[in-house]
């Protein structure tokens, strides 16, 4: 039976090797995601609440992340990353990591969340353009890759340029 639950610090030699391998085959990838999330966690964008694993069999096989941003004068949130070990691809666990953590970021009062990610897979979750929303990349990308959900449907309107946490690099 699949778990999703917070991850501790127990956790983070296995999440480390579940985002690498992850990643290890994607089409977009720096190759360096895994050493991303290990500055996040130290970092002041980091939220445990919204440091998410999914495990099956008493073995991690998925890993979410969201991290706060800024738009212009608003603290919102990106996910990065999303990793699912291979073998465990394509069987609904990216959407339980995903929703789970919707749910938890509309519960701790975030708005927003944006990601850098695939036209093809983002959409299914409610992520359309951002730019459809006022909410622009700070880097060269195609509209259709960085995209935005609205988490809260509040009259809280947000636009401006995306200010990552300078893990990033960006």
């Amino acid at each position: 039976m699949l778990e999703i639950r917070q991850e501790n610090k127990n956790d983070y030699e296995e999440v480390y090797s579940v985002i690498k391998t992850a990643f290890e085959t994607a089409e977009h990838s720096d190759g360096n995601e895994q050493e991303l999330v290990v500055a996040l966690r130290k970092s002041n964008s980091f939220i445990p609440d919204l440091s998410l694993i999914a495990v099956q069999d008493n073995k991690t096989i998925g890993y979410i992340l969201f991290t706060k941003i800024e738009i212009g004068e608003y603290e919102e949130l990106a996910l990065a990353p999303l990793g699912i070990l291979p073998e465990y691809q394509r069987q609904g666990i990216g959407k339980r990591l995903i929703e789970e953590g919707h749910k938890i970021a509309r519960k701790l009062g975030y708005h927003y969340s944006i990601v850098l990610g695939s036209e093809k897979y983002y959409p299914k979750f409610g992520y359309i353009p951002a730019s459809q929303y006022g909410i622009i990349a700070p880097f060269e990308v195609q509209n259709k890759n960085f995209m935005a959900i609205k988490l809260n449907y509040s009259n809280k309107e947000i636009s401006g340029i995306v200010k990552y946490a300078k893990e990033f690099g960006v």
